[in-house]
């Protein structure tokens, strides 16, 4: 089947959860593959990477009908590692953590996407399950150890992105107040690479304009729509 030959398990059960007993898996539309087209004519996407990929094709859905894409967040990761032959040797959490800031990993490469109309974005903040095998053919990081599936443990939230200003909760700042990336980072506890990411698809997305600079260092505003004007003073 079309798009299945490395799908995991957590791709798999969301792909059939939203696109639901009477939809369509892997459809051909317009020269791209959808994940799946619900009953009710929704363009399913489940992206786990960048968004850079979607960037033509989700133009071409929003063109047709809505497009739901869906992102999970993993807030926990549990790795289990087995053997050849299917036996666990250990089971161990992963130090690192996710959060909702995550998406703009993956939107910095399709920054413009959540302006396409009829598009939501579903942020799914769950616990996952990473099933390794100790086979020898993985990455030198990993010492040899291969990633082969991903399960969902637990969904703990979802969050929805549905318009432009359902983002403006990623701007923790006051309308007239003045902010940097470093600042950014502070306020969010995020890293600073990704507080830059942040920022370059808010002004992308026209919430956040640049004002300036202090020394090297860029200095945004939430964007400041012009004043209409006075019909009366001519």
């Amino acid at each position: 089947m079309i798009g299945t030959k490395r799908e995991t398990s957590l791709h798999r059960e969301l792909k059939y959860s939203y696109t639901g007993c009477d939809g369509q898996t892997e459809a051909e539309v317009g020269g791209f593959v959808a994940d799946g087209i619900n009953a009710a004519g929704e363009y399913i996407e489940s992206q786990t990477g960048s968004f850079g990929p979607l960037k033509k094709k989700a133009v071409e859905f929003a063109l047709r009908g809505r497009v739901r894409i869906v992102y999970p967040i993993i807030l926990v990761k549990y790795i289990e590692v087995f053997d050849t032959k299917g036996k666990l040797l250990y089971r161990r959490k992963s130090p690192k953590r996710g959060t909702p800031w995550d998406i703009f990993n993956a939107l910095v490469h399709a920054p413009e996407l959540p302006l396409i109309p009829r598009l939501v974005i579903e942020l799914l903040l769950m616990d996952v399950s990473e099933e390794r095998i100790q086979d020898g053919k993985g990455s030198w990081r990993r010492r040899g150890i291969s990633i082969h599936d991903r399960r969902m443990e637990q969904l703990h939230e979802t969050i929805y992105l549905k318009k432009k200003t359902d983002y403006l909760r990623f701007i923790p700042f006051d309308k007239k107040e003045q902010f940097t990336s470093d600042l950014l980072q502070k306020r969010a506890g995020i890293s600073i690479e990704l507080a830059r990411k942040t920022l370059y698809v808010l002004q992308k997305m026209g919430l956040i304009q640049k004002i300036g600079k202090q020394r090297n260092t860029l200095v945004y505003q939430l964007h400041q729509s012009p004043k209409p004007k006075n019909r009366n003073n001519r």
